[in-house]
């Protein structure tokens, strides 16, 4: 979680009473995987430690948060069971992964599928290329900002069909760079989405992460006509260039499509 977001919970923990306290806890351990004290869990949330320890309770007694050393606690079991459950039983992620595989394998590359949530792509998939190589440090429930990821210029693309509404949307969202070739003004913006509504995908070129490629393409899971997310295939650029991806894009909608690649 970033400094400002970091910053804004703050503000609304100070306020937290009953379910939300205990909500805004487990949110609390599952950014830390190492676990936390109850010294720890009581200054993130302001709160005093006897409440905080009563909302550990209540969620000790369900299994989704244990303690595994006095005064320590992190996620329980119970939680992580039902959180991996559900995300396996998705439709979305029970139809994307198979071709997130054969992308990866295809390729030697990083696979990922991911949605829009306002400003930022969360990344609901991924597959990693089946042998060796350099691997992406992203994660499954990862987050980027959308205007630095082919993913994210795709579905922006998509969800703001004019020029106007891609202005619209921008003055409400900081384009703050994540590298030297990040796009950070609105008319480049404009632009980049409007090619990718036209090409029917969208690139990244180093825009996210020096020395990473990648090349998305819409994916439509649950309905024919509204995509659901994106897939993306994300390479090392030394070793397959966006020209190579761009050369490829039509084998790659045909695999997402679940169509032989003409």
């Amino acid at each position: 979680m970033d400094s400002t977001a970091r910053d804004d919970d703050a503000s609304d923990q100070a306020r937290l009473v009953g379910s939300d306290r205990v909500l805004a806890i487990l949110r609390e351990l599952a950014e830390r995987p190492q676990g936390a004290s109850l010294d720890d869990l009581s200054k993130a949330l302001a709160s005093p430690k006897a409440t905080v320890h009563r909302a550990l309770a209540s969620l000790r007694r369900a299994g989704f948060a244990a303690q595994d050393a006095p005064g320590h606690y992190r996620l329980g079991d119970e939680f992580l069971r039902l959180a991996f459950t559900h995300h396996e039983a998705r439709p979305d992620q029970v139809r994307v992964q198979p071709a997130l595989a054969r992308l990866a394998a295809r390729f030697g590359e990083t696979t990922h599928y991911a949605v829009l949530d306002g400003g930022q792509v969360v990344y609901r998939a991924k597959v990693d290329p089946p042998a060796g190589g350099v691997r992406l440090t992203s994660v499954v429930g990862g987050r980027n900002p959308a205007h630095a990821t082919g993913v994210g210029k795709l579905l922006l693309a998509l969800s703001l069909p004019t020029d106007d509404a891609v202005r619209a949307w921008a003055a409400d969202h900081d384009l703050a760079p994540r590298t030297s070739r990040t796009i950070t003004t609105v008319d480049r913006l404009v632009r980049e989405l409007s090619s990718a509504r036209r090409d029917g995908y969208a690139v990244d070129d180093e825009e996210n992460e020096l020395g990473i490629v990648c090349l998305a393409v819409p994916a439509y899971l649950t309905s024919t006509s509204t995509p659901s997310g994106a897939v993306s295939v994300s390479a090392v650029r030394f070793r397959t260039p966006l020209s190579a991806l761009r050369d490829a894009v039509d084998e790659i909608r045909a695999v997402v499509a679940g169509e032989e690649a003409r």
